[in-house]
């Protein structure tokens, strides 16, 4: 389930039959994939002409065996597109489901304008599949026209499916993810902007020219004057599910994120409450993690998707819907291999945010808050937009980077805790504003400090407060956001009422806010809600034996130690060499994420590590960076065998996922932070030589927060090249860069590799790797399926283009990849691209293509990246 900013539809069966024959099917190819081992399911790709011309591209997919089955629509997340969601359709296909994803409008290669799920667009385009559905002969129909149909997907595809089911009674269930029920209090919360939120939401979008012309001017004028009017909270709320509330009745599992400034836990309560009321069965799920990064548990929550269709839409009663609400909790890291332990503790009735309330006494003075002219500095809670990298995958354990600036918040706290205590919802308290202006806009947040002072803000979530008529002071309750987090004993809690915070637009106008207690905090506590008992030990009852069997283990374990790989003196010289490298997930659709991988990479190489979505790109990173231990075969760097905390990792360098930097400090002094966080000595760091490859110049003088996309990127990079590793591995580096600044840092990498270091990149920029990159891995399915030099992959003398001047049908482009001597036949721009089996020849082909009536205007080989990858994977991207 992608959570990119940060992902679902179906519509009023009034205007389906009318509209339906207003869908054409734009022939666009078939593409169909088998494998022996289980076989795959049949994918079929299509473009839909909506009512008004839009074209919105489809992906179906089907698995063998006869008879109707229910169907199930994935909508992906925002500023994707439906190839992000192609694992989970394979596999709830194989699961016996018919199952269409589609990009929305404005994303893939759907047209349109993003119109943030509008009804009258985004809404009937998901009524106008499930008529396509319904007009399928393997999809079961629970009358003529209404096929069994559930939908599924994660924040702006999580929307839509709660919108669809409001506006289409032919929806029989649902799984929202991490999204919204009004989208006007996730982005104006209690009337204040959240400024940085909203802006990455445009900005992922494509900018504002890419949305609905009133979304546009709504955002723009609202980013202008920092405050949202009525008319802005009007149209976003008639875009969000709670203007459909009392028409959504199918059984709803909705999921949430913990670690969420975006979509807090505060959003899914409203629409339990709300579905709920009609009378549908409705549980909730709170996960790990969320947009601001952790844990998005994606293996279970599937699986759990994937139960509840079961019993809703197969009829299966055997088939458990699990607990009526269940929540993630964490606590530390497993060594073995970094990740973060987590368990699930449960209740059979859904407690809310404020049950079993506990009243907690505050102690603190009257206290004076300015609000600075400009709301510069701002206080720091979340950093919104840096999703799973660098600080914020802090989350998951509950801790984070938060800064107050003195003079600018108050703070009143709560004697330490006798006893350890559970937070579970939304805790609350009363307190007394006045200001020197008419307004006051506050930032409120719960911290939890330790016995030596310091304070960890869970979730790291804040709750704005825009007081009205402030000047003559008012009483206000304080809603802070909802969290599941213990506080230990020993431990006290402190309320913090500032004036600024990075992620919303506070008033430009200094002010001065005069802030005092008129009541404790109320701590909700959800006692009911229970971790499972873990069973007593099987060694308490053999502890005679236990002493041996603890000896034995020790023995055996200093006996691999002794045994472990010993470096190989022939490969001290060769960066990274791979052999029958294999990782086994029991979630993946045929078991493997990565299965017999075996290549070599050589000094001074820049390495191209491609492949589409779910071919073991990421899984291979990880085991080489030491994270995750593989199944089977080895991994060396420079002659030693990788595996957790390796001496030779210190060799490597890495920007994976994104870098979190604080954004008020300078470019240099993040770097130096991150540096001294790694205890080695300064003169270790090699920081002049790192700067200079990465060519920030005088930048590195500013704070970050001035810092355009390009070069926050070159600092992470920049930041990654600490230490001048010989092994330098980097993740999608490009990720939103203009093509000036995709140069200037393909610059940066060949300068790296210069000296005699070694680069591995993972890109989607086919282009930008056939320049910047001397050799290529090309993966799909978790295989190898070609490694060697660039200029050898593109000029590979097998592989012709067709130019036949019209694209061709689906069944032409079977006919031709049936042939005997063609490996692979995909359409392509101009035509055809074409993989020779060994021994076939171009004039052999041409007789064959015109016996298929195939209008060929020329035949030549192809020399773009582009073309060679899709033949390689067989246009699976």
């Amino acid at each position: 389930m992608d959570l990119r900013v940060p992902r679902l539809l179906k519509r009023p069966r009034r205007a389906a039959a009318a509209l339906g024959a207003a869908v054409l099917l734009a022939a666009t190819g078939t593409w169909t994939a088998t494998a022996s081992d289980p076989p795959r399911p049949h994918r079929t790709d299509r473009v839909l002409t909506m009512a008004d011309g839009t074209r919105v591209d489809t992906s179906y997919f089907t698995s063998g065996g006869g008879g109707r089955r229910p169907a199930v629509l994935l909508a992906h997340g925002f500023g994707g597109s439906k190839d992000d969601l192609r694992a989970q359709a394979e596999d709830l296909a194989g699961h016996g489901y018919a199952v269409l994803t589609w990009s929305a409008r404005g994303f893939g290669r759907s047209t349109g304008r993003i119109g943030l799920n509008d009804p009258a667009h985004e809404v009937t385009d998901v009524s106008r599949l499930v008529d396509w559905l319904a007009r399928r002969p393997e999809v079961r129909l629970d009358k003529p026209g209404d096929p069994r149909v559930g939908m599924a997907g994660g924040s702006y595809g999580g929307a839509i499916s709660l919108l669809a089911a409001g506006h289409d009674p032919r929806v029989d269930a649902i799984a929202p993810a991490v999204t919204y029920w009004d989208l006007a209090d996730a982005l104006f919360p209690n009337g204040v902007f959240k400024r940085l939120w909203t802006g990455v939401f445009f900005n992922s979008g494509g900018g504002c020219g890419q949305f609905e012309p009133a979304l546009c001017a709504m955002y723009q004028r609202v980013a202008q004057s920092g405050v949202p009017d009525a008319d802005a909270r009007a149209l976003l709320q008639r875009r969000s599910p709670a203007a459909v509330a009392d028409r959504i009745k199918v059984p709803t599992l909705l999921f949430q994120g913990q670690t969420d400034s975006l979509f807090t836990l505060a959003q899914s309560d409203a629409a339990e409450r709300a579905i709920r009321a009609n009378g549908a069965p409705v549980k909730v799920d709170w996960i790990a993690g969320g947009h601001d990064g952790g844990d998005l548990e994606t293996g279970r929550v599937q699986g759990r998707v994937r139960d509840w269709f079961d019993h809703y839409l197969k009829g299966e009663p055997a088939a458990g819907t699990g607990p009526a609400f269940r929540v993630t909790r964490t606590g530390g890291v497993d060594s073995t291999d970094g990740s973060t332990r987590s368990r699930g503790a449960t209740a059979d009735a859904y407690p809310g945010l404020r049950g079993d309330p506990r009243t907690i006494p505050l102690t603190g003075r009257e206290q004076r808050v300015a609000n600075p002219a400009g709301a510069s500095p701002p206080a720091v809670s979340a950093l919104p937009g840096l999703g799973g990298g660098g600080l914020a995958q802090l989350s998951a354990l509950g801790t984070g980077v938060s800064l107050d600036f003195p003079g600018q918040y108050a703070r009143f706290d709560a004697p330490p805790q006798r006893t350890a205590l559970r937070i579970t919802g939304t805790p609350t308290a009363r307190v007394h504003v006045k200001s020197t202006s008419a307004d006051a806009v506050l930032f409120a947040k719960l911290y939890d400090v330790g016995p030596r002072g310091g304070q960890v803000l869970p979730g790291r979530l804040v709750t704005p407060l825009r007081i009205t008529g402030a000047k003559a002071g008012k009483d206000v309750t304080v809603t802070l956001p909802p969290v599941d987090h213990e506080v230990q004993q020993g431990h006290h809690l402190r309320l913090v009422l500032a004036a600024t915070d990075l992620g919303y637009a506070s008033p430009t106008a200094p002010a001065t806010y005069t802030v005092s207690l008129k009541g404790p905090l109320s701590v909700p506590t959800a006692p009911a809600v229970t971790t499972a008992a873990t069973p007593l030990p099987a060694w308490v009852w053999w502890l005679p034996l236990a002493g041996a069997a603890a000896a034995l283990a020790l023995l055996l374990s200093a006996r691999r130690r002794t045994s472990a790989p010993a470096p190989d003196p022939e490969l001290a010289e060769v960066p990274l060499v791979i052999t029958d490298l294999s990782k086994r997930y029991a979630k993946s659709s045929d078991g493997y994420a990565v299965r017999d991988l075996s290549f070599r990479v050589e000094k001074g190489q820049v390495l191209g590590l491609l492949g589409p979505n779910g071919a073991g790109k990421t899984t291979t990173l990880r085991m080489l960076m030491g994270l995750i231990r593989p199944d089977g075969g080895e991994i060396r760097v420079f002659g030693h065998a990788v595996r957790p905390g390796a001496p030779v990792l210190s060799r490597v360098g890495a920007f994976v996922e994104g870098a979190g930097f604080l954004p008020h400090l300078t470019g240099r002094e993040n770097l130096e932070l991150y540096w001294r966080a790694t205890g080695r000595p300064p003169e270790d760091a090699h920081l002049a030589e790192a700067l200079e490859i990465a060519g920030l110049g005088d930048a590195l003088a500013r704070a970050v927060r001035t810092y355009s996309q390009g070069m926050r990127q070159r600092l992470a990079i920049a930041q990654a090249m600490l230490g001048l590793p010989d092994l330098l591995i980097l993740d999608e580096p490009t990720n939103g860069l203009d093509p000036p600044q995709i140069r200037e840092m393909r610059e940066v990498l060949i300068r790296y590799a210069a000296a005699g270091r070694t680069v591995i990149v993972s890109s989607h920029l086919l282009a930008e790797v056939e320049q910047s990159c001397t050799h290529l891995v090309v993966m799909d399915r978790g295989r190898l399926v070609q490694a060697g030099p660039v200029r050898e992959i593109v000029g590979s003398g097998d592989t012709l283009l067709v130019g036949t001047g019209t694209p061709l049908a689906g069944p032409v482009v079977d006919k031709v990849a049936a042939l005997d001597g063609v490996a692979s036949a995909v359409p392509a721009e101009d035509g055809l691209l074409i993989r020779l089996e060994p021994g076939n020849t171009a004039g052999a082909l041409v007789v064959d293509l015109v016996r298929l009536e195939v209008p060929v205007l020329s035949v030549g080989p192809h020399r773009r990246l582009e073309d060679a990858f899709l033949t390689l994977i067989g246009g699976s991207a």
